[in-house]
């Protein structure tokens, strides 16, 4: 599946508001958005929900993670195969709550590729953003830590890590798009990050945790519309 930028990335983490049945739910949410407004939104529900959901939706689905081994003997692990035949249409990596080595980065990203599966790789700092574009992942997320679930966005909070990040990953692979994750919940937010050359958001809380889906996610892409 071919990505259009901008692109909204909505990770459900382990939230109990974004599980089993609800992980549909809030998918089909994001759906009917991107139906009415043309922009790209994608979801990354909880690994025991992705082929789930997967199933029900048209819009991008992501696993939250996925790791460097082949199919066997693998017990609790996540073969790119297993990610590739639940329906998604590719992996997050490296998020700040899901760590990984840069070694094993390299690995998935180059089996994702022939797997046809698209990889967002998760980073914390300019410089680290760098080095996961030089693996060659279609996407790299920059996301100080100290700023996700704040609600204090990182490109208002600290804009010279994005616009740094969006340089480096420039110079290093410009075919990488660069997301901005942290603390973004508005639609300002998200104009905010496309101003300093990014692609893209990538958010959790400001949707899942919202009491009216729909108005959260609309609330992000309205601006765009305009």
């Amino acid at each position: 599946m071919e990505i259009k930028f901008p692109l909204i990335l909505i990770n459900f983490k382990a939230y109990p508001q974004s599980s089993g049945k609800k992980s549909v739910e809030l998918a089909k949410v994001a759906e009917e958005v991107w139906k009415e407004t043309g922009i790209t939104i994608a979801v990354a529900p909880q690994l025991t929900d992705l082929a789930l959901v997967a199933s029900q939706v048209e819009i991008p689905v992501f696993s939250q993670h996925s790791d460097p081994v082949t199919p066997g003997s693998r017990t609790g692990h996540v073969t790119l195969e297993a990610v590739k035949d639940a329906g998604a249409t590719g992996t997050m990596l490296n998020h700040s709550e899901r760590r990984i080595r840069a070694d094993e980065i390299d690995v998935i990203v180059k089996k994702a590729k022939e797997l046809g599966l698209i990889t967002v790789v998760c980073a914390n700092t300019p410089e680290v953003t760098a080095a996961m574009a030089a693996l060659g992942p279609d996407m790299v997320a920059i996301e100080p830590p100290e700023l996700i679930g704040t609600g204090i966005p990182v490109s208002k909070a600290k804009p010279e890590i994005v616009q740094d990040s969006v340089k480096l990953v420039q110079k290093v692979n410009p075919d990488v798009k660069v997301l901005c994750g942290a603390g973004i919940s508005t639609g300002e937010d998200v104009v905010a990050a496309l101003k300093l050359g990014t692609k893209g958001v990538l958010l959790a809380s400001g949707v899942v945790k919202a009491k009216d889906w729909k108005k959260a996610i609309y609330d992000l892409v309205d601006p765009l519309l305009k």
